[in-house]
């Protein structure tokens, strides 16, 4: 939070309807600019094609897209929850680091997001996400230790939410261990990622292609979620 004559000032929100991948193509980063996101699955892209292969291409592509963006030594953190499609297990850990491989990015962690308690037998998708942090240039080394297994992903306000306690210590990490200002959401959704960063004192910009959701996410209040 930055202080000005008048005292603090809260962390800003910016929520912008466009195409992610324009967008970033148009804009250049902040150089205190890190980006926590989630990729969209291949159901949320029916345009790609039948099967994965168009949306597997996508998918690296845009992530190597998101690493290139930030400038280096600030960290692009990702959400990722497996699919199982048509009987495919679909690692979606494996593709980002395809991607990162592509840009010469390291994996700063790779930590483990239960979404149903241990031992839970779940259909369609797996009972855990993804929680991975890639840094260009000099690679960012965690100076305070976090737990590598989040037990509960903590409240999702909408169904493709990345959930409130993966969002904290997406952002803490940043606090603890970046000089980061600002969160930077390319697939906001309804915004949970620029709320939670908000109520850290994070400001935050997310950009999102529905109109719909973008009016969610500017309205999502922050403190609430990270009271529940």
């Amino acid at each position: 939070m930055s202080l000005d004559a008048e005292g603090p000032r809260a962390p800003s929100r910016e929520v912008i309807q466009a195409d992610a991948r324009l967008w970033l193509a148009e804009n250049a980063a902040d150089p205190l600019d890190a980006v926590v996101t989630s990729l969209p699955d291949v159901s949320e892209l029916p345009e790609l094609g039948p099967g994965l292969e168009g949306w597997k291409r996508w998918f690296v592509e845009t992530a190597a897209q998101v690493l290139r963006w930030t400038a280096p030594g600030m960290p692009c953190l990702f959400f990722q929850s497996d699919i199982r499609h048509h009987g495919q297990w679909v690692d979606k850990a494996y593709l980002v680091q395809r991607a990162a491989e592509l840009v010469g990015a390291t994996l700063v962690f790779h930590k483990i997001v239960c979404r149903h308690a241990p031992g839970t037998l779940t259909q369609g998708r797996p009972s855990y996400s993804h929680l991975l942090a890639f840094s260009s240039g000099e690679p960012v080394i965690p100076k305070k230790p976090s737990a590598d297994v989040l037990p509960d992903a903590g409240e999702m306000p909408w169904s493709r939410a990345m959930g409130t306690r993966a969002c904290e210590a997406a952002c803490r990490f940043l606090l603890n261990e970046t000089r980061a200002k600002r969160v930077v959401d390319p697939f906001c959704g309804k915004g949970t990622v620029l709320a939670v960063a908000n109520a850290l004192g994070l400001s935050a910009l997310g950009v999102e292609l529905s109109a719909k959701r973008c009016r969610a996410a500017r309205k999502l209040d922050a403190a609430a979620l990270l009271s529940t």
